[in-house]
């Protein structure tokens, strides 16, 4: 019996397509993730945070400078955009809370 007409990388057999199959799925969930967010901005999620739990809970909750000392929706953007951790973290309670 004569092989397919695959291109090389294609040619791992049953194991090499579990791999790729399990990447693909562990992408779909990180893009599943991201999709909840589609369309929030994170003006919308900061405001809506202050607005459930205030400054001082939102510190106490997420330990971000930004959040205890001298508050401010500005200020706390600022930040968040420029340290991607902090806007995870924001972002996960945010998704957390809905």
């Amino acid at each position: 019996m004569k092989r397919p007409n695959l291109p090389r990388n294609d040619r791992l057999g049953a194991e090499g397509y579990g791999r790729r199959k399990m990447a693909a799925a562990e992408d779909t969930v990180s893009l599943n993730s991201a999709n909840q967010l589609h369309g929030i901005t994170l003006k919308m999620i900061l405001e809506q945070l202050v607005a459930r739990y205030g400054w001082a809970a939102l510190g106490r909750k997420i330990r971000i400078r930004c959040f205890t000392a001298e508050p401010s929706i500005k200020s706390s953007l600022t930040f968040l955009r420029k340290t991607p951790w902090a806007r995870k973290e924001v972002e996960e309670l945010y998704l957390r809370s809905r």
